[in-house]
């Protein structure tokens, strides 16, 4: 236990961040704090209303919901909407939320506050008719305080005003409305201060760290002496560390305090990638022996580094950092926040291989980086998509200037604790890379990010990066970030000598899922440019992965230049997930993205097997494509294996070769004439055979199958089933190029919260009880209500024999 006294002594600054907390977000009461979930119990308006934010209006005829919301993903999609295709094509405008809520008599004499995760965008805020603030940033989290205009023990009125109406304002799909959680917090007037924890350590290793703990304590009552003590528990709840005191001293009214003290924790167990162990750390204020305010903070020990020449290591240990970019967005379910929806996404991708996540472009959900901690990934935290320089006509160049210095430091007091967090982007392919101006704004930025956490290299996402590059010239930025360019990572070190190098975006491969073209071994370059349109009939991209856009390269031809250098510390893949908007290398009437590794629906295209016979040690043999074909069509066979030295391909028992890959290959090849039947591949190491995969020609559809990815979930209304819908013929084979519309039904405790197929082009609502499938799958999510008990769904589909599953929420 360690026992502290409130000091004034200033803050010194420490080295890297070897141990780090993060405050947890939950719905929780504990000894002088209470944090409320927030979300359910709003109204809802889409469409300008006077005077909303006066209590005496009447919002009875306002729609009723909970929060996270999105109201642009329940549109139409259009190509004339605002945001245009790039944007998702789905609609903006203005919307209201209010809440009426009681705050009881007995919490009169504390403070209260209401925090927001993020609003998109331009919210302002009101309580019982008193204005609040305002906040243009639509990713930020920000907190205002209600006590002084609270009725205790009566009716208060929150009002949210959000202004998504001038567009274009995003490149990608930004969503419209309280798309993150709310929390309403009840403290005592003498309490840690928001995201007012803060730890560095020195000397770790597997024996020992030594941890230097921060607290930040915000006292608003009159003068007062108060104690802090912080207990560090294991993750089994044990207490592992204690420390001494420091001497105490009366503190005025209206001041921020900040105590410090250093402890010793033998035998760490260290977070990595693999093992993320997380400690406990809870810190109690008490007046005499009266705790007044407990805050819980879990922990991370764990120290890293970037090399000039090695790259990258965590714990001593050497690795490359193997990551992907991703939007905010959640397909079908839009930009509305959900935990299961993001522990999902987490687990297809850890499953790849993937170890790291970069918050494409701009500060993520929180629940993101508590799940990147508690299951193992490495992050790169981005703050900015653009500084003075626009990108779109109404986007966050118009508020920089005034709006960027509170907003990043309120990105790095939030994040800084995180262990997941090594990294920090202050900036993605900003306009002002090749201006003199940046010279002036990277130092500017850098020096915020340094007044608040030293322990974190600060990177730059270039897409030119060359000499002429202003913010490398500038000096502000640890790790040079690459956007593409693969061709040129061999000459970096020639180019900035005793400079430490990070991908921070690679690739840009197209694909469609479960679309092919022959031959597979020419690689297309769509669109021939960025600035040139490009139209095809179809809207498809072979899932061969020979397609990529001018500035990018394929999976393959970016993969064998990392894996080739050590000094390459990482890289992060354009991109894990399908995300609306930017439907490159098309416009209209795509609406969504062609990048991803796994579709949309959460569906993985061919190439994420390529990264898992690369990134994992199971064993894969991953052949394709599907086997109905024209009689005779000449058609190329991809396998992706590993932990083997041999594949050999039959087609309906004929053997058709042993291929082995040689050099730098990363698939092998057969170039076979059609004919129906069977396909076998079989891997063998040594002789002995490792795995065997079969591929059948499929019949016509015959039945659904439906599988769900869990069959016990929790009631209370946000936690998610996701139910993939399959087409098969009357053996059991899934048919490649079935679109059968599927209808849904579901009766219990749960509701369907969106649909999806992973078609880039569909223009069907995702909020609706049907869908077609696209080459063969369809999913649907289904969310559950407040009340536990049996959750029956069904699929039904003409000509089809139906399918049925039961779920249950406890």
């Amino acid at each position: 236990m360690i026992s502290l006294k409130l000091t004034a002594k200033a803050v010194k600054s420490y080295g890297l961040l070897l141990i780090t907390l993060f405050f947890c977000a939950g719905s929780f009461a504990q000894q002088g704090r209470q944090t409320v979930d927030f979300d359910k119990g709003w109204r809802f308006n889409l469409g300008d209303v006077p005077h909303a934010e006066n209590p005496a209006t009447s919002d009875t005829k306002w729609r009723s919901l909970s929060l996270p919301h999105d109201w642009s993903v329940e549109g139409k999609f259009s190509k004339d909407n605002p945001a245009t295709p790039e944007g998702g094509a789905l609609p903006g405008g203005i919307g209201w939320y209010r809440k009426t809520f009681t705050v009881p008599a007995s919490s009169k004499g504390k403070l209260v506050y209401i925090d927001f995760d993020g609003v998109y965008q331009k919210s302002d805020v009101w309580v019982n008719g008193h204005h609040l603030g305002f906040r243009p940033n639509g990713y930020i989290s920000f907190r205002y305080e209600l006590t002084p205009y609270l009725n205790f023990g009566g009716n208060n009125v929150i009002a949210v005003k959000v202004d998504n109406s001038v567009q274009p304002n995003s490149r990608w799909y930004s969503g419209s409305g309280i798309y993150r959680n709310v929390w309403l917090v009840t403290t005592s007037k003498v309490a840690i201060n928001h995201w007012g924890t803060y730890v560095t350590t020195t000397d770790v290793s597997e024996a020992s760290a030594k941890v230097n703990l921060k607290v930040q304590v915000k006292n608003a009552s009159a003068s007062s002496s108060v104690t802090v003590k912080t207990t560090l528990y294991d993750a089994a709840g044990k207490v592992i560390a204690a420390g001494g005191a420091i001497p105490s001293k009366d503190q005025l009214k209206d001041t921020v305090f900040e105590t410090e003290a250093t402890l010793t924790v033998k035998n760490p167990q260290l977070w990595s990638v693999d093992k993320p162990y997380l400690y406990k750390a809870v810190t109690q204020v008490l007046s005499g022996k009266t705790v007044i305010d407990t805050y819980t903070t879990p922990v991370g020990i764990r120290y890293f580094n970037f090399d000039v020449d090695k790259g990258f290591s965590l714990n001593g240990k050497a690795m490359k950092i193997l990551g992907v970019c991703d939007h905010h967005d959640l397909g079908s379910l839009g930009a509305a926040i959900n935990i299961r929806a993001l522990e999902r996404q987490l687990q297809i991708l850890k499953a790849m291989g993937c170890n790291g996540i970069r918050t494409s472009h701009n500060p993520p959900a929180p629940e993101l980086l508590d799940l990147c901690d508690k299951m193992g990934f490495i992050v790169m935290d981005e703050a900015f998509d653009t500084w003075e320089w626009a990108k779109a006509k109404y986007d966050y160049h118009l508020f920089f200037k005034e709006w960027h210095k509170r907003d990043l430091e309120d990105q790095i007091l939030r994040d800084r604790n995180h262990p997941s967090v090594m990294i920090w982007s202050i900036g993605n392919e900003i306009g002002q890379q090749s201006d003199t101006s940046a010279l002036r704004i990277a130092p500017q930025l850098t020096a915020i990010v340094h007044s608040l956490d030293k322990t974190r290299p600060i990177t730059s996402a270039n897409n030119n990066p060359d000499k002429n590059n202003k913010i490398i010239a500038s000096g502000a930025i640890d790790l040079v970030g690459y956007n593409y360019h693969e061709g040129e990572y061999a000459g970096f070190h020639d180019r900035y000598p005793g400079k430490k190098f990070i991908a921070t975006e690679t690739t840009s491969g197209l694909e469609t899922r479960g679309y092919y073209e022959m031959p597979s071994d020419s690689i297309r370059v769509w669109p021939e440019s960025w600035d040139k349109p490009f139209v095809r009939e179809g809207n498809n991209v072979s899932a061969y992965d020979n397609v990529r856009p001018p500035w990018g390269a394929t999976h393959e031809m970016t993969w064998k230049v990392m894996k080739k250098y050590d000094f390459l510390s990482g890289m992060f893949i354009w991109t894990g997930f399908d995300y609306l908007g930017e439907p490159t290398p098309y416009s209209w009437p795509s609406r969504s993205s062609y990048f991803g590794i796994v579709d949309l629906a959460g569906f993985p295209k061919d190439v994420y097997y390529m990264y898992q016979s690369e990134w994992t040690n199971k064993d894969v043999l991953h052949i394709f494509p599907h086997w109905n074909w024209t009689p005779g069509k000449m058609i190329d066979i991809w396998a992706y294996y590993n932990n083997a030295d041999e594949v050999e391909l039959f087609l309906n028992d004929k053997s058709l070769g042993i291929k082995k890959k040689t050099g730098d290959d990363l698939h092998i090849m057969w170039r076979v004439k059609y004919e129906p039947g069977t396909l076998k591949a079989v891997s063998r190491k040594n002789g002995k055979v490792v795995l065997t995969r079969l591929i059948h020609t499929a019949g016509e559809p015959a039945k659904i199958e439906l599988s769900a990815d869990r069959k016990l979930i929790k009631a209370g209304g946000k936690d998610m089933s996701f139910i993939t819908v399959r087409i098969l013929d009357k053996d059991g084979n899934v048919v490649p190029d079935a679109d059968n519309l599927v209808n849904f039904k579901i009766n219990g405790e749960a509701f369907i919260a969106s649909v999806d197929n992973g078609d880039p082009v569909s223009h069907d609502s995702f909020k609706v009880s049907y869908r077609k499938a696209f080459h063969g799958l369809a999913l649907a999510i289904v969310q559950t209500k407040e009340k536990a008990g049996s959750i029956t769904f069904t699929a039904t589909s003409k000509g089809l024999q139906n399918a049925s599953l039961v779920l249950t929420s406890k």
